[in-house]
């Protein structure tokens, strides 16, 4: 769970081998958990769903989020964008970044997971899971090998999930097609191209309150879904049929790399990613139905709607999720110690999405919100309309240029790297929506819009007095962006402002043929910090948080393989203080000096691997403490443990069956119900007094992740 590393950075990379001991439907987030500078929430244990990521105590957001080297989405959907069969190492760099990367915000570090390389041999690989919550799955691969020798190989892979949700009703499903080729010239040249698409239905859980979960736990209430409908009940709403998350995901990335001469070299790599699909959102839903032509509500023929037992559900419609970018480099051997790197990156992206409204079936499941005959219409100036509580386009383009110079002296023992890249940027939000109050329908529009710029600079410094011992600083500028969907106003009655933040690390690292070892200290100035606060189980709104300075140090510690056996222990202190009082409305929430929410103060992880070529097995146990969820600081997040278990056999080769493998996956051993993160921070649980003497009533805490029950998954698979 740890390897040699000569960066000057902090890094902590999981293998292949950690990989391949863990359960086929873990996804990125669970193949990363154990790192001690990420504190993962996942949704599920099926590999349906993502989830969240927190890191130094800051966010996804704030973390590139990479998949070779070219940007993928965000930590909720990262689940789909590769199976786990096809990933060969996930890789973090907390609070650091290369400047040729084509991201911007990563104050919170870089996730970027590499997948398979394709073999030069035709074969490929199946499995087989069945686990706990009716999970079942399965994956093949095939194999092309070279082709001829044309230098050319690739592989296509499919895999098929079912599972019952695990906490209340819902039944799930996943579809992935990983696809990658590769061409290798004489002169060292590569082309590669990966593309992958996801399609899966998912019931969308209800993300708990504090009281909520505790009714859970101590009295066994379920918040979540049933499994009834009954259009007469309150509860309706929480069919989980009327809570369906449908989603289309499509992801490609190229990277070429062109070697021009010995000393010169050129890359590119455009990329290219496309989500689109609906969220019913039953738990928004109510009751339209009533005496006719009072309630405003009518059908797509202007018939109105008098039932009374009619619902209406909401939808989170995403048309589109659209990013498509390239960059572009140019590397040149300067002289036999200098390495110069200069380049462009552009990127433009779209998210055209809206809210729309369409009556329940029936049988209580929610229609395609395309479905023209279950559109909810209203009257407008007397013309029929579509109820679309609000609709919009909002997306940026974004121009990047970049120069580096990487420097080596004393035997290549002494590396300096400095870069800098300035970030020009120009946003957009153009927004419109019709409802309908007091049983009549109304309409509205508007326009928002920035344009911003910034410098990023990048210094890093290491020096490796022998083999065994080496130092390293480095510091770097980040730059976070608001999300173009949240730049319409929030709480606080602003748009928001760009994120800025400063970073420095300090690292140690010593390694023999028994131990290896990384020491580093690190701190970070943050500045109009960005936090997403929770509007719904779907959507969440974001705003600024004034001021941050972030404190800490990591340590881990691991072993060469002992007797088959290699230990590994990973250590975090944190200490992360907001630095001013955060606005809200006309005057100011009292948070200077508060710890900053999702910033505890210790994680520890610990693993343990045993593997003698047959028999190979994996325990892993973290401990994340105490944490602050509101901005004030009155509710908070009692520590947790997460655990873990594999154990597998590899058999002997037989006929045809290269690699016959049999393994078990074991997740929160003691079955607890603890909670692993908040979904959304809130202000303030409880009443309190703003900076003017108003009071602020209680009651926007935060709401949660939760840690997914027992979970056992056996697994047969072979290479052929």
């Amino acid at each position: 769970m740890m390897r040699v590393e000569t960066s000057a950075n902090n890094v902590q990379t999981v293998s292949k081998q950690y990989i391949d001991m863990i359960s086929p439907t873990a996804t990125i987030l669970d193949i990363a958990k154990n790192t001690p500078s990420m504190n993962i929430s996942v949704a599920d244990t099926s590999g349906m769903q993502g989830g969240n990521i927190q890191s130094r105590g800051l966010t996804d957001s704030d973390i590139g989020l990479l998949l070779n080297g070219a940007p993928a989405t965000s930590a909720n959907y990262l689940n789909e964008d590769a199976d786990a069969e096809n990933v060969e190492s996930v890789t973090i760099t907390p609070s650091s970044s290369r400047v040729e990367m084509p991201i911007t915000a990563a104050a919170g570090g870089v996730l970027d997971e590499t997948t398979h390389t394709p073999t030069d041999k035709f074969g490929g690989m199946v499995d087989f899971s069945y686990g706990t919550n009716n999970m079942s799955r399965e994956f093949i691969r095939l194999e092309s090998g070279e082709i001829g020798h044309s230098g050319v190989k690739g592989y296509f892979s499919f895999s098929n999930t079912h599972a019952r949700s695990w906490l209340g009703s819902g039944i799930n499903w996943r579809k992935h097609i990983d696809f990658g080729m590769k061409k290798t010239w004489a002169n060292g040249s590569t082309n590669d191209i990966f593309i992958s698409w996801n399609y899966e239905d998912f019931t969308i859980d209800h993300k708990p309150t504090a009281a909520e979960f505790y009714d859970l736990k101590h009295n066994g209430v379920n918040y979540n879904k049933i499994n009834t409908w009954d259009p007469t009940s309150d509860d309706a709403n929480r069919y989980w049929k009327n809570n369906i998350d449908h989603w289309n995901q499509l992801f490609l990335s190229a990277p070429q790399h062109f070697v021009l001469t010995k000393h010169v070299s050129f890359d590119l790599l455009p990329y290219f990613n496309l989500g689109r699909g609906w969220d019913g959102n039953g738990a928004t839903s109510s009751r339209v139905g009533g005496t006719a032509g009072a309630t405003g509500y009518y059908t797509s023929n202007g018939t109105p709607i008098t039932d009374p037992n009619t619902w209406l559900t909401s939808y989170y419609q995403q048309y589109a999720d659209q990013k498509l970018g390239v960059t572009a480099k140019l590397g040149v051997d300067v002289d036999r110690h200098n390495h110069l790197t200069f380049g462009y990156w552009f990127e433009h992206y779209t998210t055209t999405y809206g809210i729309p409204s369409s009556y329940t079936r029936a049988d209580g499941s929610n229609p395609s919100p395309n479905t023209e005959t279950s559109q909810a219409f209203t009257l407008v100036d007397g013309q029929l309309r579509r109820v679309n509580s609000y609709y919009t386009n909002p997306g940026y383009d974004l121009h990047a240029l970049f120069i580096e110079d990487v420097a080596k002296y004393l035997q290549d023992r002494l590396v300096i790297n400095a870069g800098f890249k300035y970030i020009m940027t120009n946003y957009w939000d153009p927004y419109s929506g019709v409802g309908v109050s007091g049983g009549s329908g109304y309409s509205y529009s508007g326009r928002y819009g920035m344009n911003l710029t910034s410098p990023l600079p990048h210094l890093s410094i290491s020096y490796q007095f022998n083999p065994h011992h080496q130092i390293y600083v480095n510091a770097q500028g980040n730059f976070r962006q608001p999300s173009p969907d949240a730049l319409s106003p929030n709480y606080q009655g602003t748009l928001p402002k760009p994120q800025y933040s400063i970073s420095e690390e300090l690292g140690y690292r010593y390694n023999d043929d028994h131990f290896i070892v990384d020491l580093s200290f690190f701190n970070m100035n943050i500045t109009n910090r960005l936090m997403s606060v929770a509007v719904s189980d779907t959507q969440t709104s974001t705003v600024n948080v004034g001021n941050q300075t972030t404190r800490g140090v990591d340590l881990m510690l691991a072993t060469h393989p002992w007797h088959h056996i290699s230990p590994f222990i990973g250590f975090e202190y944190l200490s992360a203080r907001l630095d001013s009082n955060v606005p809200y409305q006309s005057t100011y929430l009292n948070t200077k000096g508060k710890q900053a929410v999702g910033a505890p103060h210790v994680t520890t992880s610990f693993g343990l691997t045993y593997d003698d070529g047959r028999f190979f097995g994996n325990f892993t146990l973290k401990y994340v403490g105490p944490q602050s969820v509101t901005l004030v600081g009155d509710e908070r997040m009692p520590g947790y443990i997460t655990d873990a278990i594999s154990l597998g056999y590899r058999f002997k080769p037989w006929r045809y069956l290269k690699s016959p493998t049999f393994r078990l996956n074991f997740s929160n051993l003691t079955d607890s119900r603890v909670r692993s993160g908040a979904y959304g921070f809130g202000t303030n649980n409880h009443s309190t007094t703003l900076m003017d003497g108003t009071t602020l009533a209680g009651g926007n805490g935060a709401t949660y992740w939760l840690v997914p029950r027992f979970t056992m998954t056996g697994t047969i698979s072979t290479g052929f």
